[in-house]
């Protein structure tokens, strides 16, 4: 095996849920904010922070800190509300973790989501005996395309930075890698394979971990 550490995003990469995602936004933004943005433009500014997507569509200074915490809240509770029953792992992802586990390849999620929702999931997935390290928005600087979400994941894991896949769905999450110098894995729960093409660091494209040997 190439890689001793897998780095996971956790939104469209561990479970396939952008576009409840990407509604509860369009419904913020456009019924509540008045911003008239269409679904794909909504889906185009999905990422980073939650915070830095408001001020992507309204300007900074829009909004006050209090406000854009407020917002950000009210967003994650609307999305978990609608994706919980349809909360599971993307499929073949349960195998390919245990695999990886008991192979010894240490793991990591790095995730732009606000720790909220990162315990949503793996708390009521049953994942945490998987990840030796967790890198939530509240733990970074600057978010994805900054490399600085997988760069602390891995100083974390006390793993080199080219012995790193990262397992992505988004491209500014790709090029957070390719920023990092890591190699990632593209799974195309949202974007199709051609809105990676400016990447040069992608080393596979997957539907789902189905049949996924360990890298």
């Amino acid at each position: 095996m190439k890689y001793e550490a897998y780095l996971f995003d956790l939104n469209g990469t561990i479970i396939d849920d952008m576009h409840f995602h990407a509604r509860a936004w369009e419904s913020i933004l456009n019924k509540d904010l008045g911003a008239n943005l269409t679904y794909d433009e909504v889906v185009l500014q999905m990422y980073g922070k939650n915070a830095e997507l408001l001020e992507r569509v309204f300007g900074k200074g829009h909004f006050t800190q209090e406000e854009m915490d407020r917002i950000s809240l009210d967003k994650e509770k609307r999305y978990q509300d609608e994706f919980r029953p349809h909360l599971k792992l993307i499929d073949g992802l349960d195998m390919f973790l245990e695999k990886a586990y008991q192979a010894g390849i240490k793991m990591a999620i790095g995730s732009a989501a606000i720790p909220f929702n990162i315990d949503f999931v793996l708390d009521n997935l049953n994942l945490r005996k998987y990840f030796g390290a967790i890198v939530s928005a509240d733990d970074v600087h600057k978010s994805k395309p900054d490399p600085e979400t997988f760069t602390k994941a891995a100083e974390q894991l006390d793993i080199p930075f080219e012995r790193c896949l990262v397992f992505e769905d988004a491209p500014k999450g790709i090029e957070a890698a390719q920023n990092a110098t890591m190699d990632a894995l593209c799974i195309t729960t949202l974007h199709p394979e051609e809105d990676f093409k400016q990447y040069n660091n992608v080393v596979k494209f997957i539907a789902d971990y189905r049949g996924l040997p360990l890298l």
